[in-house]
């Protein structure tokens, strides 16, 4: 169906695609692997209309092909998920899944054929997706929902998928992948981008490995493991999962006692929510997205007004604290959407680094910055925490997902928490930093931090935690020790169906 022959994009100082050859077969699931800043995303933009080639051809069906626009692709029967969302996020789901189509009416919106159309696919393929809600008050998990139906509503022959999966549960995950599946037994042919080797193993026909910007490797699910498609994207062994230990926690750090907070539609998205998370311990929060997660860090780090209950950090109640105040008690916060909530993209990698502390010292001295102080400081942590970028001066929103999350944590485990709240801390990070990232959450025990990872990827949660809460329709369904949970335990948690009184009394 696709050819992509010798395709080459430079970008001021990068050579992103050098020469990349990938092709896509009717009825097969190609899965295209590689770090962040591989040239993954460069390579599916291009197919996708959004980027031209500086070199190279693509051929659709054996004839040559260039797209100049997404519609473009489109037209060509090419449907694009895509990792950072294109929604408009004053419209409502209708609309924006409306944008750039043509309507049944001429020049005037035919909406309700539209909405009946979403709730067909919605039910279809269990996205609950409800077409007159806007796109503001949806939660991460659901604004990707709204990109799947996007893509299937177009009926694509060509569908490329960057990270689907990132806020499903297990379950969810099964079904989607019958739907691909049926998908490409249809006759079309699927591209898959993931970060998740699991599933990478379990859906692809065929795998192709992308380091550097050059493809290094093809493979199967039948000739490849988890670690060898590890070592094949970084280039070394890589550690799935940090060294599990015994801990003694401490005090209880962060204590949170019969919170209730609303959501962005006026209903509680946290109902009368209990926890307590002590000194050298992680938690994890596992859930489906859209069950409170987004909310509860928010209340916590002072974003999000409680209705009821109380928030206390290291003995200070900080239940009506400003986010500035919650800070200088000891939280540090790295929120689920890294370039909405985390890090300015038009600010350069020196002044997200000292966004939240410019104005003391050593940086500030009487009202004037110290330059000086600012690149000492600066460039020791872009070293200690392995942030690739060309300089200092480089426009944050310019480095891959993976280096805007290393350089996020950076700048909030450099302020010494005493209590840490990571929000999908590696959502669409590549194998490498992801295992970075890991390491730096898990070094936190040794300090005495008392850490949340809230976060819909399973392995993830039980690679990290020490205990893990379940959160379900703004409660905690149950809280279990890591030794004692099991995929399938946590995810009867996830979906209501019960709860795990054993470990609610823990």
């Amino acid at each position: 169906m696709l050819q992509m022959r010798g395709i080459t994009k430079r970008f001021p100082g990068v050579l992103a695609s050098d020469h990349v050859n990938f092709d896509v077969r009717a009825g097969e699931v190609h899965t295209l692997l590689g770090e962040n800043g591989a040239g993954k995303s460069t390579l599916m933009k291009i197919l996708y209309g959004l980027y031209q080639q500086d070199e190279g051809e693509i051929l659709l069906h054996g004839k040559p092909v260039k797209l100049t626009s997404p519609s473009h692709a489109i037209s060509q029967g090419i449907g694009m998920i895509h990792q950072h969302f294109m929604l408009v996020p004053t419209l409502t789901v209708a609309e924006n899944v409306a944008l750039g189509l043509k309507s049944t009416r001429g020049p005037l919106c035919d909406l309700k054929t539209v909405s009946a159309r979403i709730t067909e696919l919605s039910k279809t393929f269990g996205l609950h997706v409800f077409p007159d809600e806007y796109i503001w008050q949806l939660s991460v998990g659901e604004r990707q929902r709204v990109e799947i139906i996007k893509a299937l509503y177009r009926d694509a022959s060509i569908l490329i998928l960057d990270e689907p999966t990132a806020v499903l549960t297990p379950s969810e995950v099964d079904d989607i992948f019958k739907i691909f599946r049926r998908l490409a037994n249809d006759g079309r042919g699927l591209v898959f981008i993931s970060h998740k080797l699991k599933e990478v193993l379990e859906l692809s026909d065929r795998i192709t490995v992308l380091r550097h910007g050059r493809v290094t490797g093809h493979t199967t699910p039948a000739e490849s493991d988890r670690h060898d498609l590890a070592q094949l994207m970084v280039g070394r062994e890589v550690k799935l999962a940090p060294d599990a230990h015994d801990i003694k926690p401490g005090k209880p750090l962060l204590v949170i006692d019969k919170l209730s907070v609303d959501g962005d539609r006026g209903r509680h998205a946290v109902q009368g929510l209990s926890l307590e998370v002590k000194s050298g311990e992680i938690l994890g929060i596992a859930g489906i997205s859209g069950n409170g997660q987004r909310e509860l860090a928010e209340a916590i780090a002072g974003l999000r007004t409680p209705q009821a209950g109380t928030i206390t950090l290291d003995g200070h109640n900080t239940t009506a604290c400003k986010p500035r105040q919650v800070r200088e008690k000891g939280l540090s916060y790295v929120p689920e959407e890294r370039m909405k909530d985390g890090a300015v993209g038009e600010f350069d990698i020196k002044e997200n680094l000292i966004l939240l502390n410019h104005n003391k010292a050593p940086f500030c001295s009487r009202g004037f910055l110290n330059f000086a102080k600012i690149t000492e400081h600066c460039r020791r942590l872009v070293k200690e925490y392995a942030v690739k970028t060309p300089s200092l001066e480089t426009t944050t929103s310019n480095l891959s997902g993976g280096n805007i999350q290393k350089l996020i944590m950076a700048r909030e485990l450099d302020a010494g928490p005493k209590v840490l709240v990571a929000s999908q801390p590696t959502r669409g990070v590549d194998i490498g930093a992801a295992e970075y990232i890991h390491k730096r959450i898990a070094a936190q025990r040794e300090r005495g931090t008392a850490s949340i990872v809230i976060s819909e990827d399973l392995d993830e949660v039980m690679a990290l935690s020490d205990r893990i809460a379940v959160m379900f329709d703004g409660k905690i369904m149950g809280i279990i020790p890591r030794k004692e949970a099991t995929r399938e335990s946590i995810g009867l948690l996830m979906t209501g169906e019960q709860q795990h009184e054993e470990g609610l009394r823990r």
